[in-house]
C-alpha cells in the first residue's frame, strides 16, 4: 500500500546570514515538494532565524531532505514536528464586506474569535485574527458568505511543546525566631 503525503511541520534553526532562505528552499524545490506554508524570523539570538515549513511529503522523502539540510553549512537543528508536540499559530488579515447592516454581525462573530478590527472603511472593514489554522479557517468560512475582499495569511510558526511535570513541592518546617 502506497504511502500517502502529509503536511509535516519542520522547525529548522539556521544562521541568519544572507541566502541561507534560498538555500533552504530551493533543496525543497529542486526534489518537487510543495511548501504548505514558510515562514521565518530571527531568534531571541539574532545570529540565528528559525524556520516554520510545512510541506506535502510521504515520510521516506522527508527524511532524505532532511538528512541533505542537515548537511548545509548554515543549517544548526532541524525538528519535526508532529501537532500534539507543537502550539501552532498563524496570523490573518482579512478585509470583509461590510454594509451598515451587516457591522454588527461581522463585529461579532470577530469578537468570537478573539480578533481585532484593525481597519474601517465605508463599505469593508478590515479584521486581524491569529490562532491555530483551523481557527483561521472557520473564521474565514464563516465571513464569506458577507464578501471577502482581500485575505492575507502569514503561515504557520511552531515552537515544541513544553514539558509538564509534576512539581514536587518540599514542606519546610517554620522554625520559631
Amino acid at each position: 500500500m502506497a504511502s500517502q503525503a502529509k503536511h509535516h511541520i519542520l522547525s529548522v534553526l539556521v544562521e541568519n546570514k544572507f541566502g541561507v532562505l534560498t538555500r533552504v528552499a530551493g533543496l525543497f524545490a529542486r526534489r518537487g515538494f510543495n511548501i504548505v506554508s514558510l515562514a521565518v524570523s530571527p531568534t531571541e539570538d539574532e545570529r540565528f532565524s528559525r524556520m516554520t515549513i510545512v510541506v506535502d511529503a510521504d515520510e521516506t522523502p522527508l527524511e532524505q531532505v532532511t538528512k541533505q539540510l542537515n548537511k548545509l553549512i548554515p543549517v544548526i537543528k532541524i525538528v519535526e514536528l508532529t501537532p500534539d508536540q507543537a502550539v501552532e499559530r498563524e496570523l490573518m488579515l482579512v478585509t470583509v464586506k461590510a454594509s451598515a447592516e451587516a457591522r454588527s454581525q461581522i463585529t461579532e462573530l470577530a469578537s468570537i474569535f478573539e480578533a481585532k478590527i484593525e481597519d474601517v472603511g465605508y463599505e469593508a472593514l478590515t479584521i486581524l485574527a491569529a490562532g491555530t489554522p483551523a481557527k483561521l479557517d472557520a473564521m474565514t468560512d464563516l465571513l464569506a458568505p458577507f464578501g471577502l475582499v482581500e485575505l492575507q495569511r502569514t503561515g504557520r510558526i511552531a515552537l515544541p511543546v513544553l514539558a509538564r511535570r509534576a512539581a514536587r513541592l518540599r514542606a519546610v518546617k517554620n522554625r520559631g525566631a
